[in-house]
C-alpha cells in the first residue's frame, strides 16, 4: 500500500502537469496527499520541514540563475543577434539543417558548462526564428533542445562540467573523465538516433503541410526593420557565457579559498560559505552578467526602446520557471522520505547483475523524483556500497559503474513532471499537450542508451 500511494502521489502529479494545471499548486496537493495517507499527523510538519524547506532553498541557490538566464535571453531576442546568428546559420548550412544547428549549439554550451536552464532561456529566441524561417512545427523546439541539453552533454560525454556527471565521482572515487569510450559511444548512439527522430518528425509535418503554426505563445519580439549586427558579433555574448564560466570556475576557488567568512559592521554574526559548493553558481551567474553587459554594449540602440517591457518579461518568465521547478524539487523530497519509495528502493535491490541492477534504480528513482541529480543522489547514497562490491567481484572498473549511474540519470527524468520539462514548455509556450509527445520519445532514447552501453561493455570489455 505504501508502494502504491507513493506512485499515486507520481501519477496525480504527471496528470495534472501534461493536462496543463499548474505544478506550483499541485506539486504540494500530490506530495501533501500522499503524506496524509501515510500518516495525518505529519501533513503540516512534512509542508513546513521538508516541501517548503527544499523549495526555499531552492529558490536561495538558483532563482539568480534563472533570472539572469531570462534577462540574457530577452537581450538576445530584443536586440536582433538572435535573427542575425539565424540568417548566419541558413546561409551556410540551409534551412534543412535547422535542427542540427540547434542541437549542437545546445551541445556546445552545456559542456562548456552553462546551466541547462540558461541553456533554454539562450536559445530558444533564436530557435524560434530559425524553425519559422525554415517553416518547421514550433511544437519541435522543446524536443530539439532537449536533445542537444538534457541529453549527451549532461551525463554521456566525458568531461562534461554538469552535475550528473559529477555526482558519481563522489561515491565511486572516479573523474569527470571516467569510461571514455563508453561515454562517446553512448553519445553517438543518443545524438544519431535523437537526430533521425527529429527528421522524421520533420519530415511527417511536411508531408501534412504543418507549417510553424500561427497565434503562438512566447514569441520572440525582434522588430521587422532593425538592422542586424555581424554574425560574430552576434554570437560573442553566447561564446562569452560559455568561456567567462570556466574562466570564473577557476578564479572562484583561488579568490575566496575553501570557504568564505563574512562579517560587516550590522551583522549579528559572521556567515560562513563553503566555496566548493557555491562556485559552479557563482560562475554561472558572473558569466552571465559578462554576456548581458556585452549585448547591452553591442546592441543597446536596438534595445533602449523596449528594454523596460522586455526586463518585466523576462522576470515574469524567470518567477514562473523557477517557481515550477523549486515546486518540482520539493515534492522530491517529500516523496523519497515516504516508506513506500524505501520499499522500492530495497525492492531493486534484488536485480542480479550489478550494472542493469544500478541503471534500472537511478533512472526509475530519477523519473519518480522528477530530477536526475536527486534521484541519483538517493540511489547512490543508498546502494552505491552494494554496487562497489557487486562490482568487484564480477570485475567490473568503477568507471564503468560511474558512466552507467551518470547517463541513467538522464534516462527518465525527463518525465512529465521533471522541473527542466516543465520550465522548457513555459519559456518557450507551449504546452505537454502540444509538446511532450517528442520530449517523451527523446527520453526512450536517452534510456535506451545506457543499456546499449552497459551491452557494448559486456560484449568488449571496452571501457
Amino acid at each position: 500500500m505504501s508502494v502504491i500511494i507513493a506512485l499515486a502521489a507520481l501519477t496525480l502529479l504527471m496528470v495534472a502537469a501534461y493536462r496543463g494545471y499548474s505544478v506550483i499548486l499541485f506539486a504540494p496537493i500530490a506530495a501533501l496527499g500522499a503524506v496524509l495517507l501515510t500518516d495525518p499527523s505529519a501533513v503540516a510538519p512534512a509542508f513546513t520541514g521538508v516541501f517548503m524547506d527544499k523549495m526555499v532553498g531552492f529558490i536561495k541557490l538558483y532563482f539568480p540563475v534563472f533570472l539572469l538566464g531570462a534577462v540574457f535571453g530577452k537581450l538576445i531576442e530584443l536586440s536582433g543577434f538572435s535573427r542575425s546568428i539565424v540568417a548566419a546559420a541558413i546561409r551556410l548550412l540551409g534551412t534543412r539543417q535547422a535542427m542540427l544547428v540547434i542541437v549542437l549549439v545546445c551541445a556546445v554550451l552545456t559542456y562548456g558548462g552553462v546551466s541547462l536552464f540558461v541553456v533554454v532561456f539562450a536559445v530558444y529566441p533564436f530557435a524560434a526564428e530559425m524553425f519559422r524561417q525554415s517553416n518547421i512545427p514550433k511544437r519541435l523546439i522543446p524536443a530539439t533542445i532537449a536533445l542537444g541539453a538534457f541529453s549527451f552533454t549532461m551525463d554521456a560525454l566525458p568531461g562534461t562540467p554538469q552535475i550528473q556527471n559529477i555526482i558519481p565521482s563522489t561515491f565511486f572515487n572516479t573523474t569527470a573523465w571516467a569510461a571514455p569510450w563508453l561515454g562517446v559511444i553512448g553519445t553517438i548512439f543518443v545524438f544519431c538516433f535523437g537526430m533521425l527522430f527529429l527528421q522524421r518528425q520533420r519530415n511527417k509535418a511536411q508531408r501534412t503541410g504543418e507549417g510553424y503554426g500561427t497565434e503562438l505563445r512566447n514569441e520572440p519580439e525582434t522588430a521587422e526593420d532593425i538592422k542586424l549586427p555581424n554574425p560574430w558579433i552576434a554570437v560573442s555574448p553566447l561564446l562569452a557565457v560559455g568561456v567567462m564560466n570556466l574562466l570564473f570556475t577557476q578564479w572562484i576557488p583561488q579568490w575566496y579559498g575553501k570557504t568564505h567568512s563574512l562579517a560587516l559592521p550590522g551583522m549579528a554574526a559572521p556567515v560562513t560559505s563553503d566555496i566548493a559548493k557555491l562556485t559552479a553558481i557563482w560562475a554561472v551567474q558572473a558569466a552571465l552578467l559578462v554576456g548581458i553587459v556585452m549585448v547591452l554594449l553591442f546592441g543597446f540602440r536596438a534595445i533602449r526602446s523596449k528594454l523596460a517591457e522586455g526586463s518585466k518579461s523576462a522576470v515574469g518568465g524567470a518567477l514562473l520557471a523557477a517557481m515550477n521547478t523549486a515546486s518540482e524539487y520539493g515534492f522530491g523530497a517529500v516523496i523519497a522520505s515516504l516508506p513506500g519509495f524505501l520499499v522500492l528502493a530495497d525492492w531493486l535491490k534484488n536485480i542480479p547483475n550489478p550494472l542493469v541492477n544500478e541503471a534500472v534504480t537511478v533512472t526509475l528513482l530519477a523519473g519518480i523524483t522528477g530530477s536526475a541529480s536527486g534521484g541519483m543522489s538517493i540511489a547512490l547514497a543508498a546502494m552505491s556500497q552494494t554496487f562497489i562490491s557487486a562490482a568487484n567481484a564480477a570485475n567490473i572498473p568503477l568507471e564503468v559503474l560511474h558512466r552507467v549511474a551518470a547517463m541513467a540519470s538522464g534516462g527518465m527524468d525527463t518525465l512529465p513532471h521533471n522541473g527542466a520539462v516543465i520550465t522548457l514548455l513555459a519559456v518557450t509556450g507551449l504546452t505537454h499537450r502540444e509538446a511532450y509527445k517528442d520530449i517523451f520519445c527523446i527520453t526512450l532514447i536517452k534510456t535506451l542508451a545506457v543499456f546499449f552501453v552497459i551491452g557494448v561493455f559486456y560484449a568488449t570489455g571496452i571501457v
